[in-house]
């Protein structure tokens, strides 16, 4: 039996397709994925959704699916892990004791979570595939026929070890960069080689477009429209593959904003996106192995915090110093919630007074609060003169110069090279992380290094006149009273 077969089957899966009309997309990827016949409506969207004219004689492997927002893309990859974990017989290829995975992949557990509750309610709704399940958790179901289908991040670290007999990869546009500048291309790489010792293993990797870069704008590239390429690619708008949503809704996102709009539900790569600085500009600014550096007496330093609550964000400290025309980044700190930022401004405070800065730079996150806890130990928190998309901006040229020395942090690499341009309304440029990454440590990195290049360092810290007629002691790291002067 095949999967269209199934879907018309009371006894399978036909109570989720009982207005069939509204599946025909669906209907057609699925023939053209498997190499089943394609009749006069399925050939047209075939055509139209692939940009092909050949009809495919056998299944494909390897299909990329580019669908707009709410297009059905979560419940289709369910029913394809279904369908190959019940209906497929992997055992000849597998060791004793070994079980066929279905691995499905998302950006975080709880959004893999969404597909796996799918994959639940197609098992347990249907008799003879509950019948299956001799294991259920909160994050697999293994069968009886010695197949298991189990929720992965996407970390290349999390992937390795499994016999995959399907991967399916759910908005790998949109994966999280901490861990990689190239998570989508990283978690591939590591998990075709598991894909190896089953001939029929599939890898499905289904998003919305976003930029015009990573796995999904490559495979688009490389194969969508040829006749001959081997991997499917299906881009279609969400109407086309889900005719239920209300087409009013979509009209007013294109008259809100059309570029965000033209990716989320019109399936077309974003052209008002672009990577702020290339991985290789930035790697020729580091020295390896230097992850910090330490205090030295001859030179000034600045330092710049990015301040957090506690319960979500990293609060994070850099500091940088000027050396002739090239600025060093002498340390990155970051702490990971949850913590007390009371104890984390201490901890920071230590450390700035080790470097001998007397004030610290930061916006205005949490009012007074900052200035308030940074003054009762002795640090002035200054205000940053201008937004962060500013000091991108402004750091981009000293990294694309090599007038700045980074540090060798994998983190902080990534998050830099993450950065996106985009345009916005009325021309202007904002510079941010990508969807689902961060920015924490690049924030303070790129302060730090344009507050050393933009703020005046000619006084010696003893000569510094402070609030309150307070001064700094070097020698004793302690503040002074001063007696006459301005």
């Amino acid at each position: 039996m095949n999967l269209l077969e199934a879907i018309s089957d009371e006894k399978l899966f036909a109570g989720w397709f009982r207005d069939r009309r509204t599946w025909d997309a669906w209907s057609a990827f699925i023939a053209a994925l498997f190499g089943y016949p394609l009749e006069d409506n399925r050939l047209a969207l075939y055509r139209t959704c692939t940009g092909r004219q050949t009809v495919p004689a056998t299944p494909f492997k390897e299909a990329w699916l580019v669908i707009g927002r709410r297009g059905g893309k979560s419940f289709m990859l369910a029913l394809l892990a279904v369908f190959l974990a019940c209906f497929n017989n992997y055992a000849p290829f597998l060791a004793p004791g070994e079980y066929a995975t279905i691995l499905i992949i998302a950006a975080d557990r709880r959004q893999a979570r969404i597909i796996l509750g799918y994959i639940g309610g197609l098992l347990r709704g249907v008799p003879m595939l509950a019948r299956m399940v001799s294991t259920e958790t909160k994050e697999s179901f293994e069968l009886s026929n010695r197949v298991r289908i189990e929720i992965a991040t996407a970390s290349f670290r999390s992937v390795r070890g499994f016999a995959i007999a399907a991967c399916l990869c759910d908005e790998l546009a949109f994966w999280r960069s901490d861990d990689s500048a190239l998570p989508d291309f990283e978690v591939l790489r590591a998990i075709r080689p598991a894909m190896l010792t089953i001939p029929t293993s599939v890898l499905l990797c289904a998003s919305s477009p976003y930029a015009r870069r990573g796995a999904l704008y490559e495979a688009f590239v490389k194969h969508f429209g040829k006749d001959d390429a081997p991997a499917l690619v299906w881009r279609a708008p969400t109407l086309l593959m889900n005719p239920t949503v209300l087409k009013d809704e979509i009209d007013k996102e294109y008259e809100l904003d059309p570029a965000s709009a033209a990716a989320e539900y019109g399936a077309e790569f974003r052209t008002d996106v672009e990577a702020f600085v290339s991985r290789e500009a930035v790697m020729a600014c580091i020295e390896p192995g230097v992850r910090e550096r330490p205090s030295e007496r001859q030179w000034q330093y600045v330092a710049f915090v990015d301040p957090s609550g506690g319960s979500s964000d990293s609060m994070t400290c850099a500091i940088a110093h000027k050396e002739g025309k090239t600025v060093r980044l002498d340390l990155v700190r970051e702490v990971k919630p949850p913590f007390s930022p009371e104890t984390v401004v201490e901890e920071f405070s230590d450390i700035l007074r080790r470097y001998r800065c007397i004030r610290v730079t930061g916006d205005r996150y949490g009012g007074e609060w900052c200035r308030e806890q940074f003054r009762k130990r002795n640090i002035i928190y200054d205000l940053a003169e201008k937004p962060k998309s500013d000091i991108y901006r402004d750091f981009l040229p000293l990294v694309n110069s090599g007038a700045v020395d980074l540090l060798d942090d994998a983190k902080l690499i990534n998050q830099i090279v993450g950065l996106e341009r985009r345009t916005r309304a009325g021309g202007r440029d904002v510079i941010d992380h990508g969807p689902g990454g961060h920015d924490d440590l690049v924030n303070s990195a790129a302060g730090a290094v344009v507050l050393a290049v933009t703020k005046s360092l000619q006084r010696q810290p003893s000569d510094i006149r402070m609030e309150g007629g307070i001064g700094w002691n070097p020698i004793t790291y302690t503040y002074k009273p001063f007696h006459g002067g301005n």
